[in-house]
């Protein structure tokens, strides 16, 4: 009989520029909330998704860091790199050592330090992503990568510039109701249509801030969870990853993002369910191209289609299919490799009915995606809430 996996306690911080915040602190932080949220359980083992920490804090050993500060004691604890999906990978490792019965209790955390570097030295370093020999050192960035992907798209579908509108005035709108958004503003598309193009056709909004932040989960057995907990059960129903090739020009078709398509289905054959059984999607929004061609890689929308979703309104809180139901990278914003496990806490907070004026009515199942750059890693959880 296959171990239940749940969720036994949430941590966050706000997503922000936290100067007056290290990277110790910040985790920490979100460790200690996760643990207080589960009542007290002391995990065996600690699994962390980082991205940046070896270049922008020059610190890396970062297991031993945190169950130090944290007073977490000797227990297995390191890093899981994944570029901005090292969050979700790291809660896939998680999710895996509860399964093999190695551990019966574990902490999940994703943590990333941005602002102690100037901008030139920051957007070098998250370029990394990418392919070194045949990317970035030909001053290739991500933010470059994905104007070159919107550009692509809009004339492949004879589409208008402001086209992937949508996405940002829906995670705007989200982000408004999260006290933990780095933009709590809505925004007209007006608005959207005045913000300046950096990587035309790429404009400021089509692209989510990079920020600091950290958050934490808290696994467990399903027989191990305290009785009087009091909050809903959400268990982790499954979990899967899969890579493409890493530079953009080596794909066969740039716009088709397989390794979404390929964790998505898995994960959710893991679940027993199709994706589009889902009451919530957290997907990838760190570029609104992004979240398109991942509607569209998962069967949600045909080519082409995925902007006319956004734009009428078939991803909000009340809608179709809730996708950033918590601002997603774009309001709440994007802190690399913790990503993931933000987007994880959202999707608990959902299926415990605690997401306030954004909360999606009668949450049972929701499914998580993050990408490390354009899909080349890509890591799908699946959870739902028990009877």
């Amino acid at each position: 009989m296959m171990t239940d996996v749940v969720i036994a306690g949430i941590g966050q911080i706000p997503v922000s520029e936290h100067y007056d915040l290290s990277l110790r602190q910040m985790g920490s932080r979100a460790l200690r909330a996760a643990i207080r949220d589960s009542g007290g359980m002391k995990p065996q083992a600690l699994y962390i998704g980082n991205m940046l920490a070896s270049m922008v804090s020059h610190q890396a050993n970062l297991g031993a860091l945190f169950t130090d500060y944290t007073d977490l004691g000797p227990i297995e604890a390191y890093t899981a790199e994944a570029s901005g999906a090292s969050g979700a990978a790291a809660l896939r490792l998680g999710y895996l050592a509860i399964l093999s019965g190695y551990v019966d209790t574990v902490a999940v955390l994703g943590v990333e330090k941005w602002t102690d570097l100037a901008h030139s030295e920051s957007e070098a370093a998250a370029a990394t992503g990418l392919d070194y020999d045949y990317e970035s050192m030909q001053g290739m960035t991500e933010a470059a990568q994905a104007g070159l992907l919107m550009q692509r798209y809009l004339h492949e579908h004879n589409l208008p510039a402001d086209a992937l509108s949508g996405f940002a005035l829906q995670a705007h709108a989200n982000g408004a109701h999260n006290p933990n958004a780095y933009f709590k503003k809505a925004i007209d598309l007006e608005t959207y249509q005045r913000s300046p193009r950096g990587n035309a056709p790429l404009n400021m909004f089509d692209a989510a801030p990079n920020a600091d932040g950290a958050a934490a989960l808290i696994l467990t057995r399903r027989d191990l969870l305290p009785a009087d907990s009091g909050k809903p059960v959400v268990r982790l129903l499954g979990s899967a990853v899969s890579t493409d090739r890493l530079a953009l020009h080596d794909r066969s078709q740039p716009l088709a993002f397989d390794a979404a398509k390929e964790a998505v289905r898995s994960a959710c054959a893991q679940a027993g369910i199709m994706p589009i059984y889902t009451d919530v999607f957290e997907l990838d929004d760190s570029f609104a191209i992004y979240a398109a061609l991942t509607l569209e890689a998962c069967g949600y929308a045909e080519p082409g289609e995925a902007p006319r979703m956004a734009r009428d309104g078939l991803l909000a809180p009340s809608a179709k299919l809730p996708a950033m139901t918590m601002g997603g990278c774009k309001a709440r914003g994007n802190p690399l490799g913790a990503k993931g496990v933000y987007q994880a806490v959202e999707a608990v907070m959902q299926l415990r009915g605690a997401c306030g004026p954004n909360q999606v009515r009668d949450a049972r199942l929701a499914l998580t995606l993050a990408l490390g750059g354009p899909a080349s890693t890509a890591v799908a959880h699946v959870f739902d809430r028990m009877q």
